[in-house]
């Protein structure tokens, strides 16, 4: 009888050992399993990035062209209202029930050209002090300018330029008051 007892705790420890080496081994398929999970998501995440990007690149392909017909027409309506402007100096502004067109001249620059040579002639009023650096003040340099038409070395004056503007009219209800510019 012992000897049967001792084949049953033989059995039994074996069996054990074996359940021992099963759980184990199922454990370590679960953290495969989750291995396997997490380079899913980021093959599902690389997946989706490259999606985005064709779709923005498609995206910005149809709209590039839709630009180009967006400032063919604004060309148009530019030459229209310079066209005008060039038979009446006064006309500067052209409404029309859904924008706007409209002539502003931009006002002159200036710009260091050769900041040595400015600052040797440049006066204390010509100068924003800043501790431990020195700017040129390019407002008061230009109203300088402007009213004593004198030059100043180092100076170069950019003239300004005309410039369209084209104001658009939203007819929705909800953005009467808003407007696009283009």
């Amino acid at each position: 009888m012992e000897t049967e007892i001792n084949f049953m705790d033989e059995l039994l420890a074996e069996v054990e050992i074996k359940e021992e080496l099963q759980s184990e081994a199922y454990f370590d398929l679960l953290i495969k399993k989750i291995s396997g999970l997490e380079s899913q998501i980021s093959r599902n995440f690389k997946i989706a990035e490259e999606e985005v990007k064709i779709i923005n690149d498609f995206y910005l392909k149809k709209n590039s062209k839709i630009k180009e017909a967006v400032d063919g027409i604004a060309r148009i309506l530019e030459e229209y209202i310079r066209e005008k402007n060039r038979l009446d100096p006064n006309v500067k502004t052209i409404s029309f029930p859904n924008g706007i067109l409209k002539l502003h001249k931009k006002p002159d620059r200036i710009e260091i050209s050769d900041l040595d040579l400015f600052l040797k002639s440049a006066t204390n009023d010509m100068l924003t002090v800043v501790p431990e650096s020195i700017k040129p003040n390019l407002t008061k340099i230009k109203a300088l300018m402007k009213y004593s038409g004198r030059s100043i070395p180092g100076i170069s004056k950019i003239a300004g330029t005309e410039e369209f503007k084209l104001t658009l009219n939203n007819n929705k209800e909800e953005e009467d008051d808003k407007t696009n510019e283009a």
